[in-house]
């Protein structure tokens, strides 16, 4: 039976992979990349590049490693990122549908009946993202049979502590993770004081720099972990916003995509 491999491979440096990471690299006969297009085009170079230093031109296999790896890229569909609101979940749900069609096309056309595939995916394959879920909407459907498994990775949000020194919670309290979007409808939650975001487009932090002065709530803010272009900044978010949010621009600017992430900590003292 194929099999697949959704892999936790970092927030975008080779040694953050785990070394049940690199044994699953080896192992894989067939590499899918999703190419997000030319803005996004060192997304696949870093892809390749963490191939390159675990797998070297020799590759993986099945066979444990004496066989030789391909490579197959394909485009990922677009998703409406203006949809809000109620129109908020069908238009993840059409995207994650069509991506499920170029996956169900790529399993089946791509790999033998007893050879390995695998999926690459960004920091932990249990931290918002979609390839599980993904992966279980092909079975159902039943046209094409395959076993899978998971490697967790380093995720941006662990990264994002330990470049920043810091641990995501206090002793005794509670740490949530939340996106942008969900921070902006529903405000910071109640009894958290640390609350980790992630896909905030939006900048919703800013929000939160009126009536916090004084240093009652503080930032640890990176963007491009792991990686040569990684931005780090802390402090007092009245002071840091201003900052986060000029960096922020310019690097968009320069790299025509952003990817960050942001713990917001309440003073206690």
């Amino acid at each position: 039976m194929r099999k697949i491999h959704v892999i936790g491979i970092g927030a975008g440096d080779p040694d953050q992979l785990t070394l049940q990471a690199v044994k699953a690299l080896k192992s894989t006969d067939v590499f899918f990349i999703l190419d997000k297009g030319e803005e996004k085009d060192d997304l696949v170079r870093l892809r390749r590049d963490l191939l390159d230093a675990h797998c070297g031109d020799g590759g993986g296999g099945s066979d444990g490693g004496n066989g030789a790896y391909r490579v197959v890229e394909v485009r990922d569909p677009a998703r409406d990122r203006k949809a809000g609101g109620a129109d908020y979940s069908p238009a993840v749900a059409e995207w994650r549908s069509r991506r499920a069609d170029i996956y169900e096309r790529l399993i089946g056309d791509e790999l033998g009946d007893d050879e390995s595939g695998a999926f690459l995916v960004w920091g932990d394959p249990a931290l918002y993202d979609s390839t599980l879920g993904i992966l279980e909407e092909i079975l159902d459907r039943g046209a094409v049979t395959f076993s899978y498994d998971v490697v967790p990775g380093i995720s941006s949000v662990s990264s994002l502590a330990a470049r920043h020194r810091t641990g995501l919670n206090r002793v005794g309290r509670p740490v949530q993770i939340t996106t942008g979007r969900r921070l902006a409808d529903g405000g910071f939650p109640e009894g958290v004081d640390d609350v980790v975001v992630m896909l905030d487009a939006q900048q919703v932090f800013r929000e939160y720099q009126e009536g916090h002065a004084g240093g009652r709530l503080y930032i640890y803010w990176g963007a491009y972990l792991g990686t040569p272009d990684e931005i780090l900044v802390s402090g007092p978010l009245d002071e840091a916003a201003p900052r986060i949010e000029a960096l922020r621009a310019e690097a968009r600017e320069r790299k025509g995509w952003i990817m960050d992430t942001y713990l917001l900590r309440r003073n206690l003292d």
